[in-house]
């Protein structure tokens, strides 16, 4: 019988030249089913401790899941690689289409390992795969790679992947532009890209995905969007996107501003919904096969800018870039976001890095480049700072292309302490001074703190998990919360879902769309026990690559500076917050007092070495 998989990894070696088939074992669907588990086993099963994250031996894998490329609502794809800037585990998620065109090629994944000897692109058309010459491609930004690469196909509906100057400068944090304005953005795949001198991967799929049982799978997909759209999250989304969230960030205390140095921005409406809705949406986007439609597209229509095309300033970029650089145009955010977007460099990290630098000059730690103002809320300074990280220009721009952490140790002193970062990568957009259990999951988060691993802050400010009162400062009852929510995460990111279906779709209805496709019958419990899995096979991943379980932290700031303002004001995290929460969070996934999984543990989920 025919299922939702295509049973199938293109394995591309760069260094050779040649590219080969490889089966998918019933034993890795079974026990991983698809997307992050499959990265996540592969790459603990292929690369050795020392492997370097720019060299040829590192695996870069994009991976889909078994509905991908089905009706299934809010399907997507991702990146699996060890990470140049945290030397971790990194999974990195994309929407738009490319991950369903990998399906339609044929494939559940492609493997890319080695490095040419040349700037090439890989042509994969079907069965048929090619790496082709691109050196006259080397230099073009995300847009110009894209529509190049088109033209000389001779095919505007092929899917592309690649990467812009920053990936060729191999900066730490460069993405990976799946499509535009899709990207697989944190902890520096497109360096990895990069240094194996691939500028893209091009596909054209004409296969259908099938599923085992088309009449269960059309029912169950009909529940998911019953679900969807019963969901008061979903419809908030379907609205003013994530930027409906920058107000309530604001309100809450948690939207960072200033480098984090404050949780509140007086002017964040002029960054939310309302200030997006007036200066830039024109209509509403969705990725392929998405019912919830959270993005938008748009132009500048006044001021410097006007005229820039844009999609939605998605909240994370309009927190990072706008609130916490002081800048409350959001035209100008848009700018800058954009500028990200085309050159390669992840938003998010770009934002912290912009003021790290800002706070490090008003503190006269390093000296601004000459005739940069390098102050909070100008908007030149910060352009001029993404183009020398782009391009790894001497001074300022070569030290930050390097991450916050690295380069708070290159300036040495106190700048460690005006560094946020949990292992190397980047804090995210929501202060966890006013959210404990936020914390704890950025500590734990196995790519370094991420907010996509747990995302703690509905369930503390509500007051309530699983039927029980918590206290949102508190660091008491917060491990279970967080370890729950990762595995689920970690589950069905096996899909590969997207986080805003999960607000609505229940484990069951994820359940049987799985089983459905599959044919094999799965219970809603499922995404819990291979979730755990996963957890414990990349915790063991990055403790092989050498990462101190020490680092299992929050960054100064957090820890030793009480929140100046908000509702959670005079609220820090304390060292002893930090201890008693990581213990008990060990304790509750089974690991020892040091953080490191024990052998029953491993022996209990079928990943013991």
């Amino acid at each position: 019988m025919t299922d939702a998989y295509a049973d199938t990894f293109l394995s591309i070696d760069l260094s050779t030249g040649s590219s080969s088939t490889l089966a998918v074992s019933d034993t890795l669907k079974q026990h991983f089913i698809g997307g992050k588990g499959f990265g996540a086993k592969l790459l603990a099963d292929g690369l050795s401790p020392d492997t370097d994250p720019l060299g040829p031996e590192n695996m870069l894998m994009f991976m889909t899941g078994p509905l991908t490329g089905t009706s299934a609502p809010a399907m997507r794809g991702c990146v699996v690689t060890k990470s140049p800037l945290t030397h971790l585990f990194l999974d990195s998620y994309f929407g738009g289409s490319f991950a369903p065109e990998i399906k339609y090629a044929g494939y559940d994944g492609i493997i890319i390992t080695g490095r040419a000897d040349k700037p090439v692109y890989v042509w994969i058309d079907d069965e048929k795969v090619e790496i082709r010459d691109a050196a006259h491609l080397w230099g073009l930004d995300i847009l110009e790679t894209n529509r190049s690469i088109k033209a000389e196909l001779n095919d505007e509906t092929i899917k592309i992947a690649n990467i812009g100057p920053a990936g060729e400068n191999r900066v730490l944090f460069a993405l990976i532009a799946c499509e535009f304005n899709r990207q697989a953005g944190r902890a520096g795949a497109g360096a990895v890209m990069g240094a194996k001198n691939l500028k893209a991967v091009a596909v054209r799929g004409t296969r259908l995905v099938k599923v085992y049982d088309p009449h269960r799978f059309k029912q169950a997909c009909e529940k998911a969007l019953e679900e969807l759209t019963a969901s008061p999250d979903v419809q908030t989304l379907k609205q003013g996107g994530t930027a409906a969230s920058v107000e309530f960030a604001s309100e809450t205390g948690l939207l960072p501003c200033r480098n984090y140095q404050f949780g509140t921005f007086d002017k964040a409406a002029a960054l939310g919904d309302q200030g997006q809705q007036k200066h830039l949406w024109l209509g509403t986007n969705a990725c392929m096969g998405c019912p919830i439609g959270c993005a938008k597209i748009g132009a500048v229509r006044t001021g410097k800018f006007k005229g820039m095309v844009t999609d939605i300033v998605e909240y994370e970029s309009a927190a990072l870039m706008g609130s916490n650089l002081g800048i409350s145009d959001i035209r100008a955010v848009a700018h800058l976001v954009k500028l990200c977007d085309l050159l390669g460099l992840d938003a998010m990290s770009s934002g912290s890095l912009i003021s790290f630098a800002m706070e490090a000059c008003e503190k006269g730690l390093v000296s601004p480049p000459p005739g940069i103002d390098l102050t909070f809320g100008n908007v030149a300074a910060a352009e001029h700072v993404i183009r020398a990280m782009a391009f790894q220009k001497p001074g300022l721009g070569e030290m930050l292309a390097k991450g916050v952490r690295a380069a708070a140790e290159e300036i040495g002193g106190s700048a460690s302490d005006l560094a946020l970062h949990t292992k190397g990568l980047e804090t995210p957009g929501w202060g966890p001074r006013g959210v404990s259990g936020m914390g704890l999951a950025y500590m734990t988060a196995d790519r370094g703190g991420c907010h996509q691993r747990g995302f703690t802050v509905p369930y503390e400010l509500a007051g309530e998990w699983d039927g029980k009162k918590i206290d949102p400062l508190s660091s008491e009852g917060k491990a279970d919360m967080v370890v729950t929510l990762q595995n689920y995460s970690a589950g069905t990111d096996t899909l590969v879902k997207c986080d805003f279906g999960s607000f609505g779709i229940s484990a069951h209805t994820y359940a049987d769309l799985l089983s459905a496709a599959t044919g094999t019958g799965f219970s809603a419990d499922i995404f819990n026990q291979v979730g755990e899995r996963i957890w414990n096979l990349t915790r063991q991943f990055n403790l092989n690559q050498g990462m101190d379980p020490a680092s299992d932290t929050l960054p100064r700031r957090f820890a030793q500076e009480p929140l100046p303002d908000g509702p959670a004001r005079g609220h820090k995290i304390s060292e002893n917050d930090m201890a008693m929460m990581r213990q008990a969070y060990y304790k509750t996934r089974g690991w020892d007092s040091t953080g490191k999984p024990t052998s029953k543990t491993l022996k209990r989920l079928g990943i013991a070495s």
